[in-house]
């Protein structure tokens, strides 16, 4: 199963390692800054499911950072949970308002932060929550590793089955080449961009349907079955 992708912003170093390890616990990949700076170059560059985000940080604020992702069209659907010690509730009032998820002050239970991310993304990203996904007749059981396409079982491999559930999970959303490569690939360093289109027409082969991940000129692919005649 592919991990979540969680960006973790946040100064106090000894805090983002304890919520690091309960994250990490939780099955998410966390990827930790504490300059709001960094932030938003690393909400482009990962591509996180879930920010968990401090006001108070180095660079510009967290509710800075917060405005930015949601003015940001790569960005603006992005999951956001503010962790601070402002609790008061004008503070909190303004960061729902300027377009966090959720808002939890701090001090604050570690196991609460991950139930109330679970719960963000069940709402935000519900596939990321499901245990079935499906689009289009392609049917994946994420719990028994099986896909179907229109009730037929359809053997793939595991690159493909990555591919395949990043597809899913993000259905009608354009991926660039690297893109891919950094979500898919484990270790995508080794690895050249001519390997996406390998497996992309590996995948098209095994579901039978070609034009159903369309190919976006100068951009990457989607799958998109508006493409399908």
């Amino acid at each position: 199963m592919m991990a979540k992708r969680l960006l973790l912003v946040e100064d106090d170093r000894q805090l983002a390692e304890l919520v690091r390890f309960h994250f990490d616990r939780a099955g998410y990949e966390v990827t930790r800054t504490g300059d709001g700076d960094e932030a938003l170059i690393l909400a482009e560059e990962v591509r996180p499911d879930l920010v968990i985000l401090d006001w108070m940080i180095e660079g510009i604020s967290g509710i800075e950072v917060c405005r930015r992702l949601r003015r940001r069209p790569a960005t603006a659907n992005m999951p956001i949970i503010m962790l601070t010690a402002r609790g008061e509730e004008n503070d909190r009032v303004r960061g729902l308002e300027t377009g966090a998820d959720d808002y939890l002050t701090k001090p604050f239970s570690p196991k609460e932060l991950v139930a109330r991310a679970g719960a963000v993304l069940r709402r935000v990203r519900p596939a990321l929550a499901a245990e079935t996904l499906d689009y289009n007749g392609i049917e994946m059981d994420l719990a028994a590793h099986r896909v179907r396409r229109d009730g037929k079982s359809i053997q793939l491999g595991p690159t493909e089955y990555r591919l395949l559930r990043h597809f899913l999970e993000n259905a009608g959303r354009v991926f660039s080449r690297q893109q891919l490569l950094e979500t898919v690939w484990p270790h995508s360093e080794d690895i050249e961009l001519r390997t996406v289109d390998v497996h992309i027409r590996r995948l098209r082969l095994a579901l039978g349907e070609p034009d159903i991940i369309r190919t976006v000129r100068s951009a990457g692919y989607a799958l998109d079955a508006e493409g399908v005649a």
